[in-house]
């Protein structure tokens, strides 16, 4: 599965030991060493998977996670030295679709980064457009269309719609969406659901406060229905 991953990592050493893994993994790999040159280089060639420091000079990579978001929907792995669960939390409400503490092994990264791009690159070629209600998730063209209007949503938030919109009402447990979004084994919290689950609700809820859509089943998860709204 080659690739085009761009790097950005302000620790040149590390920055080095990941494009040669991600290089002998058959990607084409390109580091960058502070947010802007991220946010440039993405800008000009936007790559099928980007890695990215969250502490870099100039911009942060949370920022540069948030204004990429907004532009596209390029899958997003996220290195950090902090390993609290509000830094995951916070990683993942910026757009993050996965995210991997310090120390890590480059074995670890590789098998991330083949999960993410495994994943994006999953439904093409499909032509299947699940219809719950007024809301249409296209898998062939990863799309999002509520009342016919297209709403822009992260690849994991996408996983886990599409993967509820293919079995509405079904009661799905975090532990199980988490299974969606991720596809290898990591270190995570099942609270990283309930930030894309809040995150979707604000892209196809007429009232994000009070969902009819994406419904909590209180103590197990939650599930997809057509809604009254």
């Amino acid at each position: 599965m080659c690739a085009y991953v761009l790097v950005a990592e302000d620790d040149r050493g590390q920055a080095e030991v990941l494009r040669r893994y991600l290089t002998a993994a058959g990607h084409d790999t390109v580091v960058v060493h502070d947010g802007s040159a991220a946010l440039e280089q993405a800008r000009r060639r936007r790559p099928d998977l980007l890695v990215l420091d969250v502490m870099m000079p100039g911009l942060d990579g949370l920022t540069v996670a948030r204004v990429l978001r907004a532009e596209s929907e390029v899958p997003i792995l996220m290195l950090t030295a902090r390993a609290s669960e509000d830094d995951l939390l916070a990683g993942l409400d910026g757009g993050a679709d996965d995210y991997l503490t310090k120390p890590y092994s480059a074995r670890e990264l590789t098998a991330r980064a083949r999960a993410l791009l495994r994943r994006s690159r999953g439904s093409q070629g499909k032509e299947t457009v699940l219809l719950v209600g007024a809301l249409a998730v296209d898998v062939g063209r990863h799309q999002v269309r509520v009342d016919g209007e297209q709403v822009e949503c992260t690849p994991g938030e996408f996983a886990i719609l599409a993967a509820m919109a293919g079995q509405p009402e079904r009661v799905f447990t975090r532990a199980q969406l988490l299974e969606h979004t991720n596809g290898v084994e990591r270190e995570s919290v099942e609270r990283s659901i309930d930030v894309h689950v809040l995150n979707l609700r604000r892209k196809i809820e007429p009232q994000p406060k009070r969902p009819a859509r994406l419904l909590t089943v209180y103590g197990i998860g939650y599930r997809l229905t057509a809604g009254t709204v």
